[in-house]
């Protein structure tokens, strides 16, 4: 794996390109990991995959634990790893537990001799030299190291405990660390500027290939956040990319990137897609193909439509006019619209195609304005832009948050 630094703007925000071996075209940053179940999109076939925007799209998240309840380890190490068990030979892998939507950490239950997690077979425990079995048997192109990760409301005592026990667990994974995949190493810190600032100056003393920053979407707020990244990422290398687990929201991406953080695990397009909403903001300018909505039939947000919604039976119009996805060539809202309601799964593979391709270009807009030197202004627009929906529609701008 190489990364390289390509553009700042307003000090902070950044545009890179990470190059994986794995991939032929290197991926521009920052970008989007896309959320997978045991190694393949949640909804969208791996031969579609295609359609999406290369090589963003290249950049796959998985968790080791979605595998505990299927093949064994040691057959997957038979196989050759993830890339020949799901046959995606030219995306690269980013491997770390939590999901976001199936493995969640478990904080109450975690010890110092590994992490707990709430998983589809129950709640486990897992230890360094378990997890390292999985990496070395998975071979991902890059991952993270174990964390404790815990959420915004616990002691200081209990961020103090975690910051250490992560600690001392990253330098057990990079002992028991495989020959091949590029080590992210793991920064927790609660809601503790402090403890923060403490793992990320100690990680950052270690040698890892980058830095994968874990415990944020655990109930910490909107406006403390921005304290909390800069926190960890001034204490950070300029030179090594870093990862950031459980912003999801394009606000939230916003906040991250303002931070310098390059990679994002978001389940944002996922829950998305599950609940029947289709992603609508303009990425050119131009006005979103829904006039004259009621908030309740937009599904409150103006960034999204609800598809399920009556109003569109009879709409013969794409989700969004000139987008250049497969369900926006090929379909319409109306059509999606029916297959929600006989509860067809085509549904959600068509949304998830949508969402993804228009999140993509999102990130392609902060790419631009990042080299543009004009991130700072985008960023104040877009959210402007939100707020004086929301205000217009009389809703509160509260809903900014998760």
């Amino acid at each position: 794996m190489k990364f390289v630094v390509k553009a700042l703007s307003n000090g902070t925000a950044r545009a890179g390109v990470l190059h994986l071996d794995s991939v032929a075209a290197a991926i521009d940053t920052p970008s989007l990991l896309l959320s997978t179940r045991k190694g393949l999109p949640l909804f969208v076939s791996p031969d579609l995959l295609s359609s999406f925007p290369s090589p963003d799209s290249r950049l796959l998240h998985v968790s080791p634990l979605h595998f505990l309840e299927g093949l064994s380890i040691k057959t997957i190490s038979k196989i050759g790893g993830l890339h020949q068990l799901v046959g995606l030979h030219d995306c690269g892998f980013a491997a770390f537990p939590r999901d976001s939507i199936q493995c969640l950490p478990e904080a109450t239950a975690a010890n110092k001799t590994g992490a707990s997690f709430e998983t589809p077979c129950g709640r486990l425990l897992i230890k360094p030299a378990e997890y390292m079995e999985m990496m070395s048997s998975m071979k991902p192109e890059l991952w993270a190291t174990l964390a404790d990760e815990v959420p915004a409301w616990v002691s200081d005592k209990r961020n103090k405990t975690s910051v250490d026990r992560t600690i001392k667990w990253l330098d057990e994974c990079i002992a028991l660390s495989p020959v091949s995949g590029a080590v992210f190493g793991a920064i927790v810190g609660g809601s503790s500027l402090e403890e923060r600032r403490r793992c990320a100056q100690e990680v950052a003393t270690r040698n890892v290939s980058g830095y994968w920053i874990g415990g944020f979407g655990l109930a910490e707020s909107m406006d403390e956040r921005p304290a909390l990244l800069n926190a960890v990422t001034e204490a950070l290398p300029e030179e090594k990319p870093r990862l950031i687990c459980g912003l999801g929201l394009p606000e939230e991406i916003l906040q991250g990137v303002a931070a310098g953080v390059d990679l994002f695990e978001s389940t944002y397009i996922y829950h998305l897609t599950l609940e029947g909403f289709a992603l609508t903001f303009p990425l050119d300018g131009t006005q979103i193909n829904a006039p004259n909505l009621a908030p309740n039939v937009a599904g409150i947000d103006p960034r999204k439509i609800n598809l399920r919604a009556t109003v569109f039976r009879k709409d013969a119009t794409p989700i969004v006019e000139g987008c250049s996805c497969y369900t926006c060539q090929n379909h319409t809202r109306a059509y999606i619209n029916h297959l929600l309601n006989v509860h067809e799964m085509l549904a959600q593979i068509l949304l998830e195609i949508h969402n993804t391709h228009h999140f993509l270009g999102f990130f392609g807009l902060i790419r631009e304005a990042i080299k543009a030197g004009r991130f700072e202004e985008f960023r104040k627009d877009f959210v402007r832009s939100r707020y004086d929906d929301l205000v217009e529609d009389g809703s509160e701008p509260v809903l900014l948050a998760r």
